[in-house]
């Protein structure tokens, strides 16, 4: 694993793939430091996310923690129109790379998602899990080990116990919004 890092605001990128290589998920994002959880960084309003056949614009500032164990990725969002506060991405081998400005892991399907309101939190995409087990031939270690992180995250996202609390990824926003990048469009190529 490669301990180097950007400096704080530099603008670097999250490259997400499926277990067989494909591409998936590319953020553009800026470092902004780490605490004793991991790595944090931000994406600003108006930065890019996009996959093949899908992109969009970050329609309010959002934080992803990359921790030190490499088996999800947890994001926090500001404000979204959906109302979704927490997103955990459960991944494979989240790491930095040896370009201390891209961070990689593999997206597993599963996530844990909490929204403002009634809904709360729950895991989604268990049907998306279960139907590309079968189509990648993921390992019965890696589902075993990611079914039981899934509901140990599933349950301290309930309690709400940090990081997946407000005030830890609360004060990486506000860190990420005194940058004053919302009003620039990320173009990282």
């Amino acid at each position: 694993m490669n301990d180097a890092r950007p400096a704080p605001g530099s603008e670097m990128i999250i490259q997400w793939r499926k277990w067989d290589g494909s591409p998936h998920w590319r953020h553009e994002s800026v470092y902004l430091g780490a605490d004793e959880w991991g790595d944090w960084v931000g994406q600003p309003t108006g930065w890019r996310s996009e996959r093949p056949g899908r992109e969009f614009l970050a329609p309010g500032p959002n934080v992803t923690l990359i921790p030190r164990q490499t088996d999800f990725a947890l994001t926090v969002n500001r404000a979204h129109p959906k109302q979704v506060r927490v997103y955990i991405d459960l991944g494979w081998d989240v790491r930095w790379t040896d370009d201390p400005f891209l961070a990689t892991g593999i997206d597993m399907d599963l996530d844990v998602v909490r929204v403002e309101g009634e809904r709360g939190t729950w895991v989604d995409d268990r049907d998306e899990w279960a139907e590309h087990s079968v189509r990648y031939g993921y390992p019965a270690e890696v589902m075993a080990h990611l079914e039981e992180l899934t509901l140990d995250l599933e349950r301290r996202v309930r309690a709400q116990l940090a990081p997946f609390d407000d005030a830890t990824a609360d004060a990486w926003l506000d860190r990420l919004e005194a940058l004053g990048l919302e009003r620039l469009t990320g173009h990282l190529h």
